[in-house]
Order: C-alpha cells, then sequence, then structure tokens
C-alpha cells in the first residue's frame, strides 16, 4: 500500500526543506521572527499539505490540499526572491527547485482529476 512518503513530489518537497532551513541559518538574526519564520513555515507547508491530502478519505480533499501545497510554493518563491534581493542568500537553484515542485504537484493533481 502506497502513502504520501512514496510521492517524489513529497521525497522533493522534504529535501528543500532542509535546504531552506540550512540557507536561512544564515540569515541575520534579527530575521528570526521575521522573514526567517515565515520562510520555514510556508516551506514545511508544502510536504505538510501534501501528506494531509493523502490522508484524507476523499479525492476532492487530497486535491485541495494539494492546491494550498501550491500556494506555499508561491509564497516560498516570493520570500526567496525578497530574501535574494535583501543579499542574504543565493536564489538561482532554490527558484529551479520551486519550480520542479511545481510541475510535480501540478502533474499529481492533473493524474487525480484524471481518475
Amino acid at each position: 500500500m502506497q502513502t504520501h512518503k512514496d510521492l517524489i513530489v513529497w521525497k522533493d518537497s522534504m529535501q528543500f526543506v532542509k535546504e531552506i532551513y540550512s540557507a536561512t541559518a544564515n540569515f541575520p538574526k534579527d530575521e528570526l521572527y521575521g522573514l526567517i519564520s515565515q520562510l520555514r513555515r510556508a516551506v514545511v507547508s508544502i510536504p505538510v499539505n501534501i501528506s494531509e491530502g493523502a490522508a484524507r478519505h476523499s479525492k476532492k480533499e487530497y486535491i485541495q490540499f494539494l492546491y494550498i501545497s501550491l500556494g506555499s510554493i508561491s509564497e516560498v518563491e516570493t520570500l526567496l526572491i525578497i530574501a535574494g534581493d535583501l543579499n542574504y542568500m543565493k536564489i538561482d537553484g532554490s527558484l529551479m527547485v520551486i519550480e520542479g515542485l511545481r510541475k510535480k504537484l501540478l502533474n499529481l493533481i492533473k493524474f487525480l482529476k484524471g481518475k
């Protein structure tokens, strides 16, 4: 029986969480309750909503949680652009990861809608 832990998009998003936590460890300490906190909460929301949706009893609910994950991806993208503009980090690689996660989520949604 497969679970959310078998999904590539979930595994990739968990790896992305680790990368963002590592990157934000180098941000200025005065951002601890600002950009760091917001970025970490948003990136954690991606795999959390994938897993919560997968545990729901209906396909409609699952898809809704996947859309919430998509929203979190956009939030992370915006926060990373801000961090890059403030010269807290280089964001090129992270933006590529975001685009990959977005595509995988959209493909999963498309697959579930087709079932």
